[in-house]
């Protein structure tokens, strides 16, 4: 039975011919023909790229990933001196600490707003005094303050007749104090809320003469 010819063990089972070697000329060998470069090709080499390295059969391949540092010829093996190209450090973007700043001008305020704003306000703020006033009254209480002040002012205030001195407690009892307190509280939500809504008016009407309050922002990247 006829025997297959034998493969020589380095012959190249690719069907291609072989690429030109790096160097040798710009373009690339096909046929036993040269073929020139395109014009706007780059210098072999140049920009930090490597020639294509072609390997022999049976010849064992780098790994993935590995960098092959200078031009490499057609046996596979690199040829040293070249040295990896390095990135260059990004010189864009937004310098740090920036700060961008606008000029605004509040050229209307719209006096609804203003009203509901400023009745909030004054609401919280009633609500403040009067709780403020019932701490008050009683920390002096618990402190004995309105006993004291009662007995001495009855000590001189009192006459010949029983029961003729003044009592503090009359004047400044808890229900009272509160009551009073209540009110100006009332009056306070109604008169901030009013002149609240009247310098809204006010402002409008000066700011169409002058164009308003001018105002700087500055905004930190």
């Amino acid at each position: 039975m006829p025997q297959p010819p034998a493969e020589h063990p380095s012959a190249s089972t690719s069907l291609m011919p072989p690429v030109g070697a790096a160097g040798q000329g710009g373009g690339a060998t096909y046929g036993g023909q040269s073929t020139p470069p395109p014009p706007n090709a780059p210098a072999p080499g140049a920009g930090g790229f490597s020639q294509p390295t072609t390997y022999a059969k049976g010849q064992p391949t780098p790994a993935r990933g590995t960098r092959v540092s200078g031009n490499t010829p057609p046996g596979g093996t690199p040829v040293a001196g070249g040295a990896a190209r390095r990135p260059a450090p990004s010189t864009g973007g937004v310098g740090l600490g920036r700060t961008r700043k606008a000029r605004l001008r509040v050229t209307k305020a719209d006096p609804w707003s203003v009203m509901k704003v400023s009745f909030l306000l004054s609401v919280a703020v009633g609500i403040i005094i009067i709780v403020a006033a019932a701490v008050l009254w009683m920390t002096l209480d618990s402190l004995g303050v309105f006993d004291s002040l009662s007995k001495t002012l009855l000590e001189v205030t009192a006459g010949e007749a029983p029961n003729s001195g003044i009592n503090l407690m009359d004047y400044v009892g808890f229900g009272k104090v509160m009551t009073f307190t209540s009110l100006i509280a009332v009056v306070d939500i109604v008169l901030l809320t009013a002149l609240s809504t009247l310098s809204a008016f006010i402002y409008n009407a000066a700011a169409g003469f002058t164009g308003g309050i001018e105002l700087t922002l500055a905004e930190e990247d």
